[in-house]
């Protein structure tokens, strides 16, 4: 007994050893000297950033990093000065919108792709790849005279709205979110599926008893990439709204390029609502972390 426990330890740290040995790919102290490099270049501009928000204008145009007598009052002033609430309301409704739409399309359309055999399949497959090599800057104009030309034979004003910018975001965040979920969806089993159907059950009841749950990841990072699309877009927002319909980014941009040739702009105020735009982009990696890695990670082992 004695001997097979001796065994069964050694092979068990010839096995951990071998795992660190493989997983490791550089020698510990250039590991440590890269993580720490590239965890200042993370950091350092994040703390100036809010060393910068809770300092006064005078002093960061100075090029003080710590501030003297730290301050609040930039954060109150910003949601009069940048008019920063209703940008983020916009942002959230608008980006929220697109993340739920790709969301739930996405998962239907790659479940039919990945899973039922049709002609021109695989055209459309190639199409949702070739499509992301296409730059946004050369559809804004084309994008902008369909909508206009569908508002003068509709009637319906397009441009301008909330709901307008919604269906210019899932014209590209579609594509991407269906393509993440043609990946995901072709690592999923299919023996549940077909003992589901030799049980009777409908293809319509597969997908939402059996793929949706086991697909969770893959539909978080969908409709993620799908959010940030829309939150982090500048070009097309700039140019398919309207002052009571502009996202936070697009305030942002309007209330900085506003301080140019200023005397001391308002730099506090600035870095402030920056790090209030970012927040909820930070809670919700932080909220779908564990999903974010298992959905990112989908196809890489077959």
């Amino acid at each position: 007994m004695t001997t097979t426990a001796v065994r069964r330890t050694t092979a068990t740290t010839s096995t951990s050893n071998r795992r660190e040995e493989v997983t490791r790919l550089l020698p510990r102290p250039l590991l440590i000297v890269i993580v720490t490099a590239l965890l200042a270049m993370v950091l350092v501009p994040t703390l100036y950033i809010f060393f910068a928000s809770i300092n006064s204008d005078i002093q960061v145009a100075r090029g003080e990093f710590f501030p003297s007598e730290p301050t609040l009052a930039n954060y109150s002033k910003i949601w009069t000065t940048v008019g920063l609430g209703r940008g983020l309301m916009n942002s959230v409704i608008v980006a929220g919108s697109v993340a739920a739409a790709c969301a739930f399309l996405s998962v239907f359309t790659a479940y039919v792709l990945v899973r039922f055999a049709f002609r021109g399949r695989l055209t459309i497959l190639r199409t949702l790849v070739g499509l992301q090599s296409i730059p946004g800057t050369l559809l804004l104009l084309p994008v902008f005279v369909l909508f206009s030309s569908a508002a003068s034979v509709l009637g319906i004003q397009i441009i301008g709205t909330r709901w307008g910018l919604f269906l210019t975001y899932l014209t590209f965040a579609l594509p991407f979110s269906t393509w993440i979920m043609v990946t995901y969806l072709r690592g999923l089993p299919r023996e549940l599926e077909e003992a589901a159907r030799i049980d009777g059950a409908s293809s319509l009841k597969i997908l939402t008893r059996i793929v949706i749950p086991l697909a969770w990841p893959g539909i978080v990072v969908a409709g993620i990439f799908a959010f940030l699309l829309g939150w982090n877009d500048v070009l097309f927002a700039s140019v398919m709204t309207r002052p009571d319909t502009r996202t936070a980014a697009v305030a942002l941009q309007v209330f900085g390029s506003t301080q140019e040739g200023g005397a001391v702009p308002i730099y506090g105020q600035m870095m402030a609502a920056a790090l209030v735009c970012a927040v909820p982009v930070v809670v919700l990696y932080l909220v779908f972390q564990r999903y974010l890695v298992g959905g990112l990670t989908a196809g890489g082992v077959k």
